[in-house]
């Protein structure tokens, strides 16, 4: 038995085989090829755009992809959602679809674009969107290069961003978000009704998800008089509940925690002065709750 999944191909690429590394599996991409190697003989991958993704999958060609829920949306394909995936090509915040003008547009607000043209790759989507705004506009479908439209070829865009840095450098600015994306891992429906491929795919996003978590933690453990533990939990802010071990020494234990990394820098000299010693951080590949 072999699963057939589909990743992501373009942007999203390598912020993909990187979190599929860390959860275990090795994905080795050439160039010349669309079929990765993965170290697992019972995976089977595809580079697809992830704008095509959910249609193929829906197909039965795929047993499963990744791609966001924007795609989904906009191909009004009909899948299961195996898990959601929140990360994106430089961060783990999510990405948005906005509407964008030029910096000095006299439009405000998305009712000030009656009538004019607005270019974009989610064609669908931004239709919809605007036709619950009751605003008439002309979609055209963009085949890239969105940002430099405005204002010769297009009145507005709707783009993908995640940090708006592309849309800052193009003179473009934000007039509202028209969604947020999450990447899912989503299954064709016959797929996901298997046995085999539905307990296959639940581990697997039972390592993505899990190495998702663990991606902004870090494991800390430490020595602690007993003496003063009060004082030591007080510092920490813990996962679920420290680990604590009993010592040689009786009056000493082995605490164990798991915290945010953007705090240990601050915690880490707290606890020393609270009387901890011999304190080790390190990173974690995945943390399965």
């Amino acid at each position: 038995m072999r699963l057939k999944i589909a990743l992501p191909k373009g942007s999203l690429q390598d912020s993909t085989v990187r979190l599929f590394k860390k959860a275990g599996y090795e994905i080795t991409v050439s160039e010349r090829s669309y079929y990765p190697r993965i170290n697992d003989p019972e995976l089977e991958c595809m580079l697809i755009r992830a704008q095509e993704v959910a249609r193929y999958v829906e197909q039965g060609v795929l047993d499963a992809g990744i791609t966001g829920n924007d795609w989904l949306m906009d191909s009004g394909a009909n899948l299961v959602t195996v898990a959601d995936l929140v990360y994106s090509k430089q961060t783990l915040n999510a990405c948005r679809w906005v509407l964008a003008v030029p910096q000095d547009s006299p439009v405000q607000r998305p009712e000030d674009l009656k009538g004019k043209r607005v270019a974009t790759e989610l064609v669908n989507v931004t239709r919809n969107h605007f036709a619950k705004l009751g605003v008439p506009v002309e979609v055209q479908f963009s085949w890239g290069a969105t940002e430099v439209k405005p204002p010769i070829l297009a009145d507005a865009i709707v783009e993908i961003t995640e940090t708006g840095s592309s849309l800052r450098a193009n003179n473009l600015r934000i007039v509202e978000t028209v969604m947020e994306v999450k990447n899912s891992l989503l299954a064709n429906p016959a797929s996901w009704e298997d046995p085999w491929k539905r307990q296959k795919l639940e581990n697997i996003a039972l390592l993505l998800t899990g190495a998702l978590a663990a991606e902004d933690k870090v494991g800390l453990k430490m020595n602690v008089p007993l003496a003063k533990m009060d004082g030591i939990l007080g510092i920490l802010t813990a996962l679920r509940h420290p680990t604590i071990s009993q010592l040689s020494d009786k009056e000493w234990v082995a605490l164990e925690t798991i915290i945010d990394e953007r705090t240990v820098r601050d915690i880490i000299p707290e606890l020393k002065r609270a009387g901890a010693e011999g304190i080790v951080e390190y990173p974690l590949n995945k943390v399965v709750y």
